[in-house]
Formats: C-alpha cells, structure tokens, sequence
C-alpha cells in the first residue's frame, strides 16, 4: 500500500484503502502479461480450446514450428567455432549433416509410426543435445586416441633408443674387453718393481728406527730441565693473569675517570708514574695524561711484552712499588681503574724479576734443545728420506691397486655390460613383437584422429537420436543416410564405423555381457546409450532384460528399487541423490509423476560450495555418483515430446538372436551342463585374461612414459618390463588356448541351436499376439519355465540330430497347447498357421514372395493395363485382380494365359465345394506343378471362402491334425499347473460366466470359494477376501475387473507382494476380465490365462453338453427311450442355436447369447414332463423350450419363426420312432442308437470337425459371407503383425481429407427448388406428389447437411475455424471413407463412402426426373428415404381409385419377368418396383419361384416385381408361398429409431419345396447393399 501511496498522488487517485486497491488492481491488469505454453500433441490440445474459446479468441497465438534447416545450421555453427576442424568448409558442412540428420530421424519417426505404430518425437532439444555432445565427444576423443597414440609414440621412441644403445654397447664391451687385458699385463709389471723397492726402504727403515730411539732419550732429558725453568716462571703467572683480567675489564669511561682528574691524588699519580715508567716514558701526570687518551692505551698494557724487562727498569720501576701506599686495595679505595693498573704494574714487577732468576737455566735448556734440534734435523732427513722411498713403494703400490681396481673395474663393468647386453637384446627382442602392433596401432590411430569428426558425428546423433528405434532403423539411419551424407560431403569418417565400438570397450561389453545384457550387436549399443547418455536412460523393456542388466550391473553399488506406486518412492529417491546411490525405477506407464521433473531434466544449481537439487518442497544435496534408470513393461508406449526431450528413451525389445542365445544357453545347461559350466568360466576367463592384457600393456606403456633416461640403467624397471611382457605372453598363451577350447564347446553347443531357434521365434510369436489382443500379454519369465519343462518332459535320445527333432516338437506343440488356453477361438487357427509359416521359413521351405502374396493379394490401381477377363462370367474384377498381380511373381507366370485355355477347368475348380483338397484337380500343369503354398495362393485368389479350410489342411499336411485341435479347456489341470502366488485370469466372452464350473471344481476339490463381483465400492471387501484366502488357503475369484479399472494398479501391487506373504499351497486367486486395453500387463504376464467362449461347432457344443452332463441326470427319466433321443434332439437344438450365429445375417436377425442355464432348464422341462404324460405333450414341450425358455430371449419375430421352425424338425413322432432320425439333409448328423452316455459321448465325437451349412438347413454358400469375413480377418490380423513400411511422401492425413472434401463438393448437387419444380401440382397434390415434396424435403436437409459440413471441415483444417468435435467426427469418416454419422439421418447405409456418394448421386437423379419428366414406369424404391411412405402412397392411390377403404387393402406381389426397358407403361394398379436384392436364394425365372442359387451366388438380383394393392377377401390362399421379409439395407435389425424391416414379400416356395426350407436359409429382400 505504501509503495503505491506515491504512483496514485502522481495519477491524481484519492489515497484512501479502496481507491488505492482499485488502483492497484487496474494498473496489474494493465501490465499483467501471461504466456500459456502449450504441446499440441495428443488430444488435450484440442479439447482445451473447444472447452475455453478464450484461448484462441483472446489470445495471441504463437505456434512454434519445427527448425528450418537454416536454422539448426547457423545453431551447429555457432557452436562449432570453438572445435578446430581445420578447414571452414568442414566446419559447414558438420553443421549441413547436424541439420540434415536431424530431418532424417523426424522422417524416419513417421516412417516407424506408420510401420510399427511407434511414436518418437523429435524435438530441438534433441537437436542441442547432437550438437554439444558432438563437441564434447570431438574432445574426449582426441584427447583419449591422442593419450593413446602418445603412449605408444612415447614406447616405440624408448625402444628404438634402446636398440641403438645395444649396438653401441656391443662396440664398447669389445673394447672394454681389451682394456682389461692390457690393464692385467701392467699389473704384473708393477708388482716386480714394488717387490725390489720394497726391500730397500725395509734395510732403511731399520737405521732410523735406531736413531729414532737414541734421540727420544736426549729429548726426554731437554724437556724435564725445560719443565723445572718453566715451573719457577709459573709462579709469577696468577698475578700476572689476575693483573691482565683487571686490565680487560677496564673499559675507556674508566681511563676517562682517571683523565678527568684536574689533578689526580697521590697514589693515582703514584700508580701512573709506574706505568710510564714500564711504558718507558715520562713519568709525570701530563705524559699520563697523554697516554691515556690513547685509544690503545689498554691494548698495548694487555700485549705488553713482558720478556723484556730488563733491570734498570725493574729498579725504576720499584721505587714507586715499594711505596706502601702502592698497594692495590689502598689505590682501589681512591679509584677503580687505578687499581687495575696497580696491580699490573706490581705483577710485571714481580714477573720480570722472577724471570731474571730462571735465565740461565732457560739458556742451558735452549742450548740443549739446540743440539738436540740438530741431531732431530738428522734424524728428519732420513726420515723424510725414508719417507720418499716409502711413498714411492706406496706410489707402486696405490699405482699397483690403482691398476688392479681399474682392472676390476673394467672387468666389472665388461660383465655388467655383458649382462646388462643380454637384458637389453632380451628386452629389445621381447619388446621386438610389440613394435610392429604398436607401429600398426599408432598408423590406426592417427587414422582415427583423422576420422573424428566424422565419427563422433554419427556417434553423437546415434546417442541424440537412435535410442527409440529398433535395430532396422537404427542400420538405415547411420549407414543409408548419415554416413553418406557424411561421405559426401567429404568429412572424415571411419570407412567401417561401429557405434558400439566407437564408445564401448570390449571388457565392458563382456562384463554387461556376464551380469546379462544379451551379446547381439543391438542390445550393445543399447548398453551404450544407456551408460553414455547424457540423459537418464528410460528403457523400454517388455522382457524385463534390461531390468536384470541393470540390477546385475549395479548391484554391489547398493542400487535400489523403486516403482511410482510406492508411497516412499520420492523419500528413496532422497537418501540415493545425496548418498550417490543408483536407482532404478520399474514399471512406469507413459506419464511420469510430476515430481520426477527436477531429476529428469537435471535442474542442479550450485549454492556455495555446494550441489543442490530441490525435489518437492525439500533442497536435497546432490551427489554426482547418483545415476537413475527407468524400465517400463510396456511393449509399445506413447511418450510425450516432453518425457522424450528429458530421458534417452531407449528400446530394449528383446530381439531374435538375443534371445535364441539366452535359449541355446538354457539347452546346454540341461542337456550338456557340463559344458555350459566350462562355457561360462571361459568367458570370464577370456574376459579377466583379455583385462589382463590390457592392464599388463597400459604397465609397459606407462613405465617407458615414464622412465628417465636410458631404459638400461633403470634394472628394476627392466625387470619389471621384462616380467610384466612375459606374463602377457603368458596370458595371450592361455587365451589362445582358452579361445581355441571356447571354439571347440562353441562347436558342440552350436549342435543345439536348432532347438534354441525355433524356441526363439515361438516366443517372438507369442509376443506379436499382444498386438492382436491386449490380453494376450506373455513374459520371457514364464515362457524360459515353459522351455525348460519341454527340455524336461521331452523324449530322450542318445542321437543328438533325434534329440532335437524330440524337443523342437514336443516344445512347439507345448506352446501352441499352453497359449490356446489364453486365446480366444479366432485367433488358434490363426496362431498355428504363423508357427507353420514360421518354421517353413526357418527351414527355407517357404517362398517369401509367395507367402507376402498369400497374406496381402494383388492390387491394381490402374485397370487400363490390365489382359481382359477371360471369364468374367464367374471370376470378379477384384479375384481377377488377384490373378493378373500373381501372375508377376515368378512361379506363377502364365497362369493367365491358361484361363483362356482352360476355362472350363477353371470354372470346375471355382465351383468344387472344396477346392483346397486333392479331390478338386488344377486345370493342365498347374495340378503337379503347384506346391501346397502355391496352391494356398490360388485359393486365396479365386476362393476367398475356403481361405479358412485351406490353411487348415496347411497346417496338418506340415505340423499335423493336432494343431488344428485346440484342447479343451481343463480347470482342474489349470490348477494343477497353478502356482497360489500367480493368479489366474478368465478373458471373458460374452454370454459366458466361470462361476459355476469354478464353484464346482472348488467342491470336488473341498477348498472353501469366495466371489465378488467388482465395481464401485467393493474394493475393501475384495481385499479382505484376498487376505483371508492368502491365511485360509481358500480360493477367491474377482469378477469382472474391467469394470474397476482404477482398482487394478493396487491389486497389481498386492499380486506382487503375495510371494512374500508366502499363502498356503491351496491358495488361488481367480481375476475374471472383459478384454480391455488397459488391463495391467503385470497381471496379465504372471498369471495363467483362461479364455472363456462358447464353443463353436456342432461337435464341440455337442461334446461339451454330453461332457458336462453327469450319469445321475442321465439316468433321471422314467422313460429312458423317449428321454434320450429327445436328450440328444434337444442338444442338437440348443447348439444348432448357438453355432447358427456364424452365418451372420443369414443365420439371425439379432445374434442372442443362448447359454447353458437355457438348456438345463429345458432339459428339466424335458424330463418332468416326460415323466408326468404318457404321451408325448409335443405342444406343451415345444412351447416351453422354443416360445419360453429360449424364445424368452429372442425379440424379433422372423428369428422366433426359424426357433419354431427348427423346434418342428427335431421334436416330433418321427424324432422318436424313425432309427438314427437325420436331424439334416447330411448322413453323418442323426439321432444314434439307444445306449450310455459314454456311447453319446463317443458319437459326438465322430462328428466332423467342421460344419458344412446344410448341417442347419443352410445352403452350401450361406458360409462364404461369413467364411470370407473370417479368412479376410485373419489374413489382416498376420499382415498388421508383419513390419509395415510407409512411403516418404505420402500425402498426410489432412490433405487426404481436404481432398475428398473437395471431390465430394464438386459431386454434391444443389437442393431441389420444390416449388419451381412442382409449381403445377402444389394446388392439388396426390399421394404420390406428397411423397414427391417430402422426399424432395429430405434430401435437402442431407443436401444442406453435407454441404455446410464439408465447407466448415475445409475452413476448420486450413485454421480458419476450431475444430469442432462434430467436424472431428466427420474428419475421421472422410479419412477413413466411411459415411459421416450426420449425413445418415435421412436413410440408413452401409456403405463405403465411395459408394454411398454415387448411389446418393442415383437417387437425386430419380426424383430430378419424376419431378421434371412425370410419374416414372419403374420405381427404383431404394432410392426412397422412407419406402414405407411411397408404398402407403400407391395404396391410397388405388384405394381412391377404386372407392375402397385403405384397411381393406393387402399387397399382392407379381414377379414381371421383362427387363425394365421392355416395360412401356406403367400398371393398372399398384407400382412396379425394381432394384430389389434376394439374400439367401436364388430365382427361377421359367417357373418365378425361389430356386437353390448357383455356387458362389450370396446375392441375387430380382427382377422388376409389381406391388399390387388387393382386396384382402379376394387375395385367395398362399400355400407354397415363401413369406420373405423385406429389409432397408444388410443390418436386418436396424436401430431403435429406424427399424429395417418394411414389409412382407410373397414369393413362391418352388416344386417340391416347403416354405420351412427358406427359413432356415434365412432369405430375406434387401433394398440396399453394403457395398
């Protein structure tokens, strides 16, 4: 408030509280500037401005495209100016491939999305991260090639000195050699001379020794006459001595004491007179008094020469001593310094006199010492002489030593030489081998320096980019475009550039490789970028091996593990940040908690001396060593661009050779273990053996970088070198023969790889399933248990080729027996083909093109090229297109040209019910010159129906009958291969509930069972449920868990805690589930898959009734006969109900999940009543099974008609009395002999395995719909499991969009103008005019409709206008061709886009010319948006005309057998009616009556048919009429607000052909196709 008081009072605003808020409040407004970022990927872009307009509409948007190519350049050469790359233009063209490979990976991203349906995002930090790693990586590269190349410089430059010093010394030992010769001759020589000296100087050492002796008497006598003179001096010396420190201690102040006298006192003039007169000079006062001012005064008292006093001055000199006042204690009470003096004075006095007394004895001593001198001088001469002679033998002889050292010496150093020779020649030698390598390495790695720049360009885009893509993209990028534009613009660049071994070392790879990193060539460079990134690595791993990688790898770093759906997760990440511990976080989903964001994205900030990192509201110290890696399960995860720019994403897909690697490991470790035992340790022998070396090299390379001066005198370092080379011998020795035994165990287990081949592509199978369906969700894990049972269980053999053959089967049919209990009844056929076409293409017995043709047939886009249609009578344009591509592939050229000349053949062939077998013959030399592929082709080709049974019969001429027969579903053996801590879980299909048979199994089994079904609320009581089983041992089933999805994490958590828990071993936790995309993959790879559908076939559902019906109920009837076979009628019924199903349209109008609880309860009616009449109540038991218990659920009429119908066929007299009653037109279905239910059970199992439709009354075609939509399907599923590829310059989607949008536009013609069209008939309008205006009136509205969504669609797409979701909705049907929603509230369609938009086109036509040209002749009633309208029209019409009432009016149907432009003119009454489709049959045009339709006919085009309004009283009877509903379009049922049904057709049944006949074939009218 303060700081706004000022900025108010200058803006002129009262300063009171609510002005200064409002104030405040209008100026933050005025300057407040938000900026929104936002990534448009993904939905919620879109939504977030369809939800706030405000977004767009009040805001500035700023949509940041990608980099222009310009742009990533002058980034890449800004900061390229601090790299020498020597010439500039290097340097722009680094920053050309930077920008360029950047584009390349974006365009590869599409490539993969389109292929794989993998997202990567390409960002520009994507881009920074290339060009500073690129940099980075230039330098630590040269330094560390640089280091190496100088090591090896520097070795080789030490080598090469010693080399020629081992010359030189070879020279010099030869001489040295000489030299000691000559110095042993001189030696010799010497020593003669010393003897003979050496005797003399003996003879005179003898005479002075003599002499010596007599004169050291003489002196002995000299010294003690000497002692005794100096000894009566002595006693003068105290007083001397105390008279010189009394001097010493005199300084100059005293003589300036004495000198400041006027006129000294007596006895210190007394004292100075003595002095003067020793001084010999004058002794007065004044004389004194000059002296003392001499500055040497003293020093010439302290050196005064005391041997010189003579007597006349002694006697002087006493006349003042004797004086008693002389006295220095009488002087000292005067002055200090005149004592000094006094008591020198008295002590020369004393000193002189005492001397004169020891003169003469002095004299006689120095004459003594005189003559005792000479004779000393005599005896010095001739010692001195003796002296010479001496040192002249010790001359000879130190000359003699001299020379005999210097001979050792030379010997010495001769031998040193010698050996120092050996060593040097042996190291030079041993050292020899290394200099042609270490030559060799240096030439390779100044190579390397030179191609670095290239490299480490590849290398830093392959650790930017390369992480997502799997290995086929990864070999495109580098080698297909990198390294060429690398080579083309001339950078240097390795010719056989490695990612892998350009930033990994071989002992690394093989330590990754032990702790279990797969060793193919793509898991390495997976090894690299995780270890090299300079992002934390989130690898996705399905198969969990970079999980075990990473957990062997770090494991003695105390790494820890964390999943985000731990509660304490963020603490442990805590302790391991500041501790530097690594972590390892599993299971991530494709969002990141938001609190990982500061880790991700690395946001260190140096506070002080210290590293912080904030995480959630705490700062937490950072600790360099800490190193954090993500795993996800998921197989394919959509990570946002923003996940992408923070983590190196990298894919850890297990891949082919990996994983058959990891196999043939796990078969030799059964079947030879020994082996693999011996295997294993020379691996990491090799491995230690190979470090070995290394280290032993980077030794001998440090010690000669390091060694000072010549190698030859530092011993220690040549014995180290020596040894250190020797041990590398050593151990390069024992790796050739490690690596030669490695070779030889290779051999022998490389005997097994067959086994480990075909075990690899099952489980490569296995994993594509989950594309199929979410549910099927296989771990490695549990697939390597699956493998070591089969290397268990499998049959022995002593012959190893026998032995696999045993394994490879028994294995392959153990997965496709253990996976079909996890899939659903679709996709077995269709798993056991992919393992048939698999190992065909293993064993190269499978033609690639052919098979690629097989699952994609041939496609034409242009028809005018195409050869004509020989026979277009029965082959369509699309089978024909299929002959005219196949006729390209190699094998099958020709085969054109033989449909010209065999045409009948071929059309025998096309018509043969079953063509896929050998009964049905090939035209000409296609019979023995096809193979069973090529004739698989041709079905394909011309037999879309069949496609289902021939891949059938594929399987079992090439795997056997067993693969075609899933088992049967076994709970009780499901449990048996249960484990209490995996949970089993039931994929539910519709119309199925496990319940029962669990609560069953449960029972015989005496285990207590518990259920819930789960949803809102239910999850506490669930877990309650999970505990009490877990302590009880008791059974527990989840039901319906898709329906809490929400729940699921949590229980995936409990599920892995229940190992630790250890629960009882009667413990199981049953999980039911909807297939749902969401559906925790976790759960689903540990647990044990069940599928549950009701079975289809005849046979199976037969079998399964008999199986499931017990012999008590069996036995129950009173009247077993009757009971029986109408048991075996009523099973017959209910399954022909349930597999009827699968004729689609043909089969039931609505398809009803009839279930087993409709079959009990009318087996229950069955019997009571059996048992309560003696006559058959056929009325009473028809009407309780066909009306009520299954009737109950069936809503539409014509379906109740085929139930009653089929109910008539099979329960009647007949059913009972006639022996083995045919329940079909076929032999093999009839109601067998009386007998046990074993025998029933037998008899179903007799039944075909396939169902041929007249099994259920059906016409032999009624399959093709459905047996073409199954084969198509298939065929579709293996193609969308085969790698897609995706052109480059394909148009996207928008473009495709706006495209059919502008074709539709230009197609689309404008509204009626009703009244200028109608003008003349608007006063009076007719029925038919009515119909004419309101038809018109529909039409417009779809007209407006469309043309309103089409321009606002365009708009939308150019960014003019949001896109809607309405408009989204129609986007998406114009992509994918099919009709927007909108356009069909008019009148329902089926059709495609293509051909919705011509038959629209068709109908606008028809009323432009009823309105323009009149009332047509022919009626095109499909081209009514309400039918039932014209039809009410044409009866009002003829009730008017006739003057009848309306209700008293029925239709009467009259085929007219004329082609519509025979007719001239219009009926008397009624309308004719063209453009009518009969499903079902065909049509008799001599006899206009229904009739069997031709094989291959699904659709019949009937002819122009009168609808004729009739009196109902004269319309007669309809026996032998066929009452053949009339629908609007394919889907009978329609929908709530438009039903499909119109009205009802009569039509004639045939000669010989009840109407019963065609309700069972389900023929029905269509107006309108779906195609």
């Amino acid at each position: 408030r303060e700081a706004m008081r000022p900025l108010a009072r200058s803006a002129g605003v009262q300063e009171t509280n609510d002005a200064l808020f409002a104030f405040f409040v209008e100026r933050a407004r005025a300057n407040m500037h938000i900026c929104l970022a936002m990534s448009p990927v993904g939905d919620n872009f879109r939504n977030y401005v369809r939800m706030f307009p405000a977004l767009v509409n009040n805001t500035t948007i700023d949509w940041f495209a990608d980099w222009p190519k310009t742009a990533l350049q002058e980034v890449g050469m800004k900061f390229l100016e601090s790299i020498d790359l020597g010439e500039p233009q290097v340097v722009e063209n680094v920053s050309a491939v930077f920008a360029s490979a950047h584009y390349s990976v974006i365009e590869a991203s599409r490539q993969m999305l389109a292929g794989l349906q993998r997202y990567n995002y390409t960002t520009p930090t994507n881009y920074l991260s290339l060009v500073k790693g690129y940099c980075e990586l230039l330098r630590e590269k040269r330094h560390a090639v640089g280091e190496l190349r100088g090591k090896l410089v520097g070795g080789l430059s030490k080598l090469s000195d010693t080399a020629v010093q081992v010359s030189e010394m070879s020279v010099e030992l030869e001489q040295k050699k000489k030299t000691v010769a000559k110095a042993q001759t001189e030696c010799e020589e010497l020593l003669v001379v010393i003897v003979q000296e050496k005797r003399q100087v003996d003879e005179q050492q003898k005479t002075v020794t003599a002499d010596a002796e007599k004169i050291g008497k003489e002196e002995i006598a000299c010294k003690a006459q000497a002692d005794e003179a100096q000894a009566d001096l002595d006693k003068a010396l105290p007083a001397l001595e105390a008279a010189q420190k009394a001097l010493e201690l005199l300084n100059k102040k005293d003589m300036s004491e004495i000198k400041a006298y006027q006129k000294p006192p007596d006895v210190v003039a007394l004292v100075l007179s003595g002095v003067m007169v020793l001084c010999k000079a004058e002794p007065s006062w004044n004389e004194a008094k000059k002296q003392l001012g001499d500055p040497n005064f003293l020093n010439r008292l302290i050196n005064f020469d005391k041997d010189q006093l003579v007597d006349s001055l002694l006697n002087k000199v006493s006349k003042f001593t004797t004086k008693p006042e002389f006295d220095p204690d009488t002087v000292g009470a005067v002055s200090k310094a005149a004592k000094s003096l006094c008591m020198w004075v008295r002590a020369m006095e004393v000193y002189g006199r005492i001397a004169k007394d020891v003169a003469p004895k002095r004299a006689k001593v120095q004459a003594a010492m005189r003559t005792l001198q000479q004779k000393q001088d005599a005896l010095a001469a001739a010692k001195a002489s003796l002296q010479e002679i001496t040192e002249k033998v010790l001359a000879l002889k130190e000359k003699y030593n001299t020379n005999v050292a210097n001979k050792e010496r030379l010997k010495q150093e001769s031998e040193e030489l010698e050996i120092k020779l050996e060593r040097a020649t042996a190291l030079v030698n041993g050292l020899g081998g290394e200099r042609e390598r270490w030559e060799g390495s240096i030439a390779t790695y100044e190579e390397q320096i030179a191609a670095l720049p290239g490299d480490c360009l590849i290398a830093a885009a392959f650790l930017s980019y390369c992480g997502p893509f799997p290995s086929e993209y990864r070999h495109n990028l580098v080698q297909g475009q990198w390294f060429q534009s690398v080579k083309a613009l001339n950078i240097p660049a390795s010719a056989d550039f490695d990612f892998a071994n350009f930033l990994s070392n071989a002992e690394d790879v093989r330590d990754w490789n032990i702790q279990g990193l797969p060793q193919d060539s793509f898991s390495t460079e997976n090894g690299v970028l995780v270890t090299r990134g300079t992002r934390w690595p989130l690898m996705v791993d399905p198969q969990e091996q970079a999980n075990k990688w990473v957990k062997n790898m770090e494991k003695d770093n105390g790494l820890k593990l964390v999943t985000l759906k731990q509660s304490d997760f963020l603490r442990t990440l805590e302790n391991a940040i500041s501790f530097g511990a690594p972590v390892l976080m599993q299971e991530v989903l494709e969002e990141l908690d938001p609190s990982l964001e500061p880790i991700m994205s690395k946001a260190i900030v140096k506070s002080g001396a210290r590293y912080i990192l904030k995480l959630g509201d705490k700062e937490v110290d950072y600790n360099f060593d800490f190193r954090f890696y993500l795993t996800t399960k998921l197989g394919n995860p959509h990570y946002t661009p923003e996940i992408s720019t923070k983590s190196t994403i990298v894919n850890f897909s297990v891949k082919e050779q990996g994983l058959e690697d990891q196999l043939l490991g796990a078969v030799v470790r059964k079947e030879r273990p020994e082996l693999e035992v011996e295997k294993n340790d020379l691996v990491v022998a090799v491995a230690a053996g190979k470090r070995k070396i290394v280290e032993l090299e980077d030794l001998i390379l440090r010690m000669l970088s390091q060694a000072s001066g010549s190698l030859l005198d530092d011993e220690d370092l040549v014995l180290t070198l020596q040894s250190s080379k020797n041990t590398s011998e050593e151990v390069k020795a024992q790796l050739e023969v490690s690596e030669k035994t490695e070779i030889e165990i290779d051999k022998a287990r490389e005997g097994y790889r067959p086994s480990a081949y075909r075990a690899s592509i099952l489980y490569f199978m296995l994993n594509d399933l989950s594309r199929v369906d979410p549910m099927y969700q296989f771990s490695l894990d549990s697939y390597v248990t699956l493998f070591n049972i089969s290397l268990e269980k499998s049959p022995k053999s002593e012959d190893l080729a026998e032995r696999i053959k045993h394994l490879n089967e028994y294995h392959t049919f153990f997965v496709y027996r253990n996976t079909c209990r996890g899939l659903f009844e679709a996709h077995k056929l269709l798993f056991a083909f992919q393992i048939c076409a698999k190992i065909l293409q293993g064993a190269r017995k499978m033609n690639i093109d052919e098979y690629n043709f097989f699952l994609r047939g041939g496609q034409v886009f242009d028809r005018t090229q195409q050869p004509p249609n020989p026979v277009s009578d029965w082959v369509s344009e699309t089978a024909w297109d299929n002959i005219t591509e196949l006729d390209k592939l190699y094998n099958f050229r020709n085969i054109i040209a033989s449909f010209s000349s065999n045409p009948r053949d071929w059309k025998a062939w096309y018509r043969h019910p079953e063509p896929e077998t050998s009964a049905a013959r090939l035209p000409g030399e296609w019979e023995n010159k096809a193979t069973e592929l090529q004739r698989l082709i041709i079905v394909r080709c011309l037999r879309p129906d069949r496609i289902v049974f021939a891949v059938t019969s594929f399987i079992v001429n090439n795997l056997g009958q067993r693969f075609t027969e899933p088992p049967v579903l076994d709970l009780n053996q499901v449990v048996v291969d249960s484990v209490p801590s995996s949970p089993l879980v039931f994929v539910l299909s519709p119309g199925v509930d496990p319940t029962n048979q669990l609560m069953q199994l449960a029972d015989q089994k005496s285990v207590p069972f518990s259920t819930i079904a789960l949803g809102q609320g239910q999850a506490p009581h669930a877990v309650r449920l999970i505990d009490d089983g877990v302590d009880g041992g008791h059974w527990v089933l989840l039901a319906n868990c898709h329906l809490m999805m929400s729940w699921l994490s949590e229980l995936e958590k409990i599920i892995e805690e229940l190992p630790v828990r250890n629960p009882k071993p009667q413990f199981r936790l049953w999980l039911s589930s909807a297939p749902h995309p969401k559906f925790p993959i976790g759960i689903l790879q540990k647990g044990i898959k069940m599928t549950t559908e009701p079975p289809k076939g005849l046979r199976a559902n037969m079998s399964r009734l008999f199986n499931n019906m017990s012999e008590q109920k069996f036995q129950r009837c009173s009247k077993p006969d009757k009971y029986r076979k109408l048991l075996f009628s009523l099973c017959w019924f209910h399954s022909v109900l349930v597999d009827r199903r699968k004729f689609l349209n043909l089969g039931w109008n609505i398809p009803y999940d009839f279930n087993d609880s409709d079959f009990d309860v009318s087996e229950l009616c069955l019997s009571l009543y059996l048992d309560e009449y003696s006559v058959t109540p056929w009325d009473a038991l028809k009407y309780l099974i066909s009306e009520i218990n299954y009737g109950g659920r069936v809503t539409d009429d014509w379906d109740r008609r085929l139930m009653n119908v089929y109910m008539n066929t099979y329960f009647n007299d007949d059913a009972l009395e006639t022996p083995n009653f045919k329940l079909s037109s076929l032999p093999n279905y009839f109601i067998p002999d009386d007998g046990t239910l074993q025998s029933y059970r037998e008899y179903c199992a007799t039944l075909p395995p396939t169902d041929r439709p007249e099994a259920f009354g059906q016409h032999p075609n009624a399959d093709i719909a459905s047996q073409i939509s199954e084969g198509t399907e298939m065929l579709q599923t293996i193609v969308s499991l085969q790698p897609r590829t995706a052109e480059s310059e394909g148009a996207g989607p928008e473009d495709t969009v706006l495209l059919v949008a502008d074709d539709l536009s230009s197609l689309i013609p404008s509204e009626f103008n009703i009244r200028e069209l109608l003008f003349d008939q608007m006063d009076d309008p007719t029925p038919l005019t009515t119909v004419l205006v309101q038809e018109m009136q529909r039409y417009n509205v779809v007209l407006t409709q469309i043309r309103k969504s089409l321009e606002n669609l365009k708009k939308a797409i150019k960014g003019l206008v949001v896109m809607s979701a309405e408009l989204e909705v129609v986007f998406t049907a114009l992509l994918e061709g099919r009709v927007p929603k909108s356009w069909l509230s008019a009148y329902p369609s089926l059709k495609p886009l293509a051909s919705w938009s011509r038959d629209l086109l068709q109908r606008i036509s028809q009323l432009q010319v009823w309105a323009e040209q009149g009332t047509p002749k022919v009626f095109w009633l499909t081209g009514f948006t309400y039918p039932t309208g014209f039809l009410t029209a044409i009866m009002q019409t003829s009730a008017r005309k006739n003057n009848v009432s309306i209700d008293t009016l029925a239709w009467d149907f009259v085929v007219i057998n004329l082609e519509e432009k025979d007719i001239m003119q219009p009926p008397k009454e009624g309308a004719y009616v063209k453009g009518l489709f009969l499903e079902g049959a065909g049509w008799n045009y001599e006899q206009s009556c229904l009739a069997e339709p031709e094989p291959m006919e699904l659709i019949y085009s009937m002819p122009v048919i009168q609808f004729k309004p009739v009196e109902t009283r004269s319309r007669g009877s309809k026996r032998g009429f066929y009452q053949c509903p009339l629908y609007m379009y394919p889907l009978r049922t329609g929908s709530r607000e438009r039903p499909s049904y119109m009205i009802t057709v009569d039509l004639k049944s045939g000669p010989n052909t009840e109407p019963e006949h065609w309700v069972k074939r389900g023929t029905a009218l269509l107006l309108a196709l779906d195609h």
